[in-house]
C-alpha cells in the first residue's frame, strides 16, 4: 500500500453518479495521475491518498487509490492555492492571498474559530466573513459525512442525498437506528438499510429492524395487489425473512398501530394489517361513492321512445341489457357497466353521450392509460384523457418526491357526468384521486371488463364496487353479430366460460402453431415478425406485440427482448446506442416505463418542434420509442403515446426496459393489431384462465399462439385467481345504511 500526499492540480474526469475520478496530484517529487472515488474534492485541495500503482495500457502508470483524506495545507502557497481555487464561493486568488498574508499559518484556525476576524482583511465585510466560514465548515462536514457513509457500502450519489436530508445527525442515526433511512430516503429500501445496520452493529432482534421489515413486507404485498394482509401470515413471512421468532415480530404490531405506523382491523379472516394509506383510501372511496349516490337528485329518463330513436340514429338494435344501461345512465349517480369484447360497451358509451348532449349535460371521458384514452377518443369522437391528465397531476414544490392533483375537493372537475373506461386497471390510489375530484351531483359511469386481470397496483376496485350491491350494475353478455364474426371475440368468450378451443383449425385471425421447444418458438417469433407477417399481412414491428406470461425463463421478456431487438432494430452506424447495465438501448427501440414517476417531465410539440403543452408524470406500463440518444448531454429522448416527449438522464434509465415483448400484466389497457403468445409451460398459479383471456382480448385483428395446445387447454381449465386481500366492498357495506337495513 502506497501513501501519496500533494494537492489536486486538476480533475480530468469525474462520474457524477458514483464519484469515480481521474485527477492529477502535484507532490514534492512531481505530478501523479490518480484514479478512484473522490466525489466532493476539487482543484487546489491538499489530500492524502492510499493505494497501489497500476500500469494502464493507454495512460501508463497510475495510482489507483482506495482511500482519500483532506489534510490542511502545510504552507502558505498551498493555503492560497486552495482558498483561491474557487472551492469557496466569493474568494478569488487576490482575497485568498490577503487572508493568508494577514493570518499566516493560523489562517484555518481563525476561519473556523474566529470567523469575524476575516473582516480585518480589506475587501471582506462581516457578512462575507461569516459566509466564507460557513462554506468552509459545510464542505468539511459534508466530506466527513460522505467518507463516513462510504464505509457502509453507500455510493457517493446516495451519500449526498442522505447528507442533504440529515446533515450532521447522520452519525447518531447510523449508530442508533439506520432503518430510518428506508423510511425517509426513497433510494434506500429495507435490504440496504439492513446491510448498513449489520455493519453498524445493530442487534438482529432490534425493534427498529422488525418494524422496518413489517412495513417493507407490506409494501411488497401492496405491489402484489393487496391492500391488507392477515397478521398471522404477515408475521410468519417477516419472521422467516429476519430469521427471528414469530412472537417477536407479532409483539411489534400493537405499538406500531398506536404510533400510527399501520392500522389493525378485525375481519372475517382474523386480524388484518393495513398500511395506513390503503386503509384510509378504501375508507374514503367507500364514503365518497355513497355520498355521490345519496346526494344525487335524479336526472332525465331515457324512455322506450327515446331509445328507439337512438337505435335509428346509431343504426343498431340494442338488447335488453343495453337498454337497461342507457336507462340507468340518466337516473343513477354511480353506474357500473361490465362486459367482455364484442358485447357493445363502446356502443353504450356512444349512446350515453348522445343522451347527455340531448339533455344539455357536460361530460368528461377518461381512461387509465394513454393508449386506452386514445382508443376511447377514436371510437367515441370526443376528447378523452388519461385519468392523470384529467386530474391535472403535478409535482409538489421543493426537493421532495411528492405529487398532487390539481383537481380535488377544493377544485373539482367541471362536468355533469364522468365516464371512465378500462376500470379494471384502476387501483385504489387512482380511484381515491378520481373520487376526490368528482363534485356532488355529478354522475359517474364506470366501464370495464371485470373478468380481466385486476390492476397492477393495490386493490380490485371494479370487482369490489360491483359486489358491494350498493350501486346499479349492468353486465353485458350478448356478442353482437358483427363482433361474432371475429374468432378472437368468440374464442375470448369461450376461454372466459372455461370451454375448450378447437385449435386444429387455423383461422385467419386466430390459430396455433404447435412447437415443442422454447428454442423453436423463439426462432418462429423472429421469423414471423421480421419476414412472414410483413410480407403476407403488411404488418410491421409497431403493429405486432409479443405477450408472455413471464419475465424469467427462455420465453420470458428478459430473454426474448434482446433477441427481438437484434433482428428488428439491429446495430447501425446511423443509430446511437447506450449500454445501461445489461441492457443496450438503441435509437428506434420500443421501450416501456416500469415504475410510476410522478416527477418526470414531458412535453407535446406542435409544428417546428414548438412546445404546445407540458406536464409531469410517466407511469408504469407506458410504451414509447427511443427518439434520440445524446452521449454528450447524457440524455435519451423517448416519445410516448399522445406525442409526449421525455428526456431521460442516463442515470434514470433503470425506469425503462425494452418492450418488443412485454408481460400480459403490463399489456392491460392496450390493444394491438396482432398479438403473438408464446405458451409452452409455467407455474400453475400463473398459467390461468384470466391471464389467457386478458392476452387474447388485447388483439384487434389476429392472435397467434406459439407453443403447446395442451398448455392452452390447461390454462382454460385453470380458473384459479390469486386472492387479493382488499376490503373496499366491506367498507362500502359497513357505511351503507340501506344495505344494513336490508340485512337487519
Amino acid at each position: 500500500m502506497e501513501t501519496l500526499k500533494g494537492y489536486i492540480d486538476h480533475i480530468s474526469y469525474q462520474n457524477e453518479e458514483n464519484g469515480y475520478t481521474v485527477m492529477t496530484i502535484v507532490t514534492t517529487a512531481g505530478t501523479e495521475t490518480c484514479v478512484g472515488m473522490a466525489k466532493g474534492f476539487g482543484a487546489g485541495e491538499t489530500v492524502e491518498l492510499d493505494g497501489e500503482y497500476v500500469e494502464h495500457n493507454v495512460y501508463g502508470k497510475q495510482l489507483k487509490f482506495s482511500a482519500i483524506r483532506s489534510v490542511p495545507p502545510s504552507d502558505r502557497i498551498s493555503m492560497i492555492r486552495y482558498l483561491g481555487s474557487g472551492a469557496i464561493k466569493g474568494l478569488g486568488e487576490t482575497l485568498a492571498t490577503r487572508i493568508v498574508e494577514r493570518f499566516g499559518d493560523d489562517t484555518f484556525r481563525v476561519m473556523e474559530e474566529e470567523p469575524e476576524r476575516l473582516a480585518e482583511v480589506k475587501g471582506i465585510s462581516m457578512r462575507m466573513a461569516q459566509e466564507i466560514t460557513d462554506q468552509l465548515v459545510a464542505r468539511r462536514d459534508q466530506r466527513g459525512a460522505l467518507l463516513f457513509l462510504q464505509q457502509f457500502g453507500i455510493t457517493q450519489a446516495l451519500a449526498e442525498k442522505i447528507f442533504k436530508i440529515y446533515g450532521q445527525e447522520i452519525y447518531t442515526l447510523i449508530k442508533n437506528n439506520p432503518y430510518r433511512l428506508a423510511e425517509d430516503v426513497p433510494a434506500v429500501g429495507f435490504k440496504r438499510a439492513d446491510a448498513i445496520a449489520v455493519k453498524a452493529g445493530i442487534p438482529k432482534d432490534s425493534e427498529y429492524r422488525i418494524r422496518c421489515a413489517l412495513l417493507y413486507e407490506l409494501g411488497v404485498l401492496a405491489q402484489e395487489g393487496h391492500c391488507y394482509f392477515p397478521s398471522e401470515a404477515l408475521c410468519g413471512r417477516v419472521a422467516e425473512m429476519l430469521a427471528l421468532d414469530e412472537e417477536l415480530v407479532r409483539e411489534q404490531l400493537p405499538a406500531m398501530a398506536i404510533d400510527h405506523r399501520l392500522t389493525l382491523k378485525r375481519g372475517a379472516d382474523g386480524e388484518r394489517v393495513y398500511m395506513n394509506r390503503y386503509y384510509k383510501a378504501e375508507q374514503y372511496c367507500a364514503g365518497k361513492l355513497l355520498e355521490l349516490r345519496d346526494a344525487y337528485e335524479g336526472g332525465g329518463v331515457a324512455g322506450e321512445e327515446r331509445i328507439g330513436r337512438l337505435e335509428e340514429e346509431l343504426g343498431i338494435e340494442l338488447d335488453e341489457l343495453q337498454r337497461e344501461a342507457l336507462r340507468l345512465s340518466l337516473s343513477s349517480a354511480v353506474l357500473v357497466i361490465s362486459g367482455g369484447p364484442g358485447t357493445g360497451k363502446t356502443t353504450i358509451i356512444n349512446g350515453i353521450l348522445r343522451l347527455l348532449e340531448e339533455e344539455g349535460s357536460s361530460f368528461a371521458l377518461a381512461a387509465p392509460t394513454g393508449r386506452a384514452a386514445k382508443r376511447m377518443q377514436e371510437t367515441c369522437g370526443y376528447e378523452a384523457k388519461t385519468l392523470h391528465r384529467l386530474l391535472e397531476l403535478g409535482v409538489d414544490s421543493g426537493e421532495g418526491e411528492g405529487f398532487h392533483y390539481g383537481r380535488d375537493e377544493d377544485e373539482p372537475l367541471e362536468a355533469d357526468c364522468i365516464i371512465v373506461d378500462e376500470m379494471s386497471m384502476v387501483d385504489i390510489h387512482l380511484l381515491r384521486a378520481l373520487l376526490a375530484a368528482v363534485p356532488r351531483g355529478c354522475r359517474l359511469i364506470l366501464v370495464g371488463d371485470v373478468d380481466q386481470l385486476p390492476s397492477v397496483g393495490p386493490g380490485q376496485v371494479l370487482k369490489d364496487i360491483m359486489e358491494s350491491g350498493a350501486f346499479p350494475v349492468v353486465r353485458l353478455k350478448k356478442i353482437f353479430r358483427q363482433a361474432g364474426e371475429s374468432h378472437i371475440v368468440e374464442y375470448a368468450h369461450r376461454i372466459n366460460e372455461g370451454k375448450e378451443l378447437d385449435l386444429s383449425v387455423k383461422y385467419e385471425d386466430f390459430f396455433l402453431l404447435e412447437k415443442d421447444s422454447s428454442e423453436l418458438i423463439c426462432h418462429y417469433i423472429v421469423q414471423l415478425i421480421s419476414d412472414v407477417l410483413p410480407r403476407k399481412l403488411g404488418l410491421h414491428g409497431e403493429d405486432i406485440q409479443v405477450l408472455t406470461p413471464m419475465r424469467k425463463g427462455a420465453l420470458g421478456v428478459e430473454s426474448l427482448n434482446p433477441v427481438l431487438q437484434e433482428r428488428l432494430n439491429p446495430p447501425s452506424p446511423e443509430k446511437a446506442e447506450y449500454r445501461f447495465g445489461e441492457v443496450v438501448f438503441r435509437e428506434g427501440d420500443k421501450v416501456m416505463q416500469i415504475k410510476n414517476d410522478y416527477q418526470m417531465e414531458w412535453e407535446i410539440r406542435g409544428k417546428s418542434g414548438i412546445v404546445v403543452e407540458n406536464g409531469e408524470g410517466i407511469f408504469n406500463g407506458d410504451v414509447g420509442v427511443v427518439h434520440e440518444i445524446n452521449s454528450y448531454l447524457k440524455l435519451m429522448e423517448v416519445e410516448f403515446d399522445e406525442g409526449r416527449f421525455v428526456y431521460y438522464p442516463f442515470q434514470a434509465l433503470d425506469e425503462l426496459e425494452l418492450a418488443y415483448a412485454v408481460t400480459i400484466h403490463k399489456s392491460q389497457g392496450s390493444e394491438y393489431p396482432l398479438v403473438i403468445l408464446p405458451l409452452l409451460s409455467g407455474p400453475r398459479m400463473l398459467m390461468s384462465r384470466n391471464l389467457l383471456y386478458t392476452a387474447v382480448t388485447r388483439a384487434r385483428q389476429c392472435v397467434i399462439l406459439l407453443g403447446s395446445g395442451r398448455t392452452v387447454q390447461q390454462m382454460i381449465g385453470n380458473s384459479h385467481v390469486q386472492q387479493r386481500y382488499t376490503s373496499l366492498r366491506e367498507r362500502i357495506c359497513e357505511a351503507d345504511v340501506s344495505i344494513q337495513a336490508e340485512d337487519g
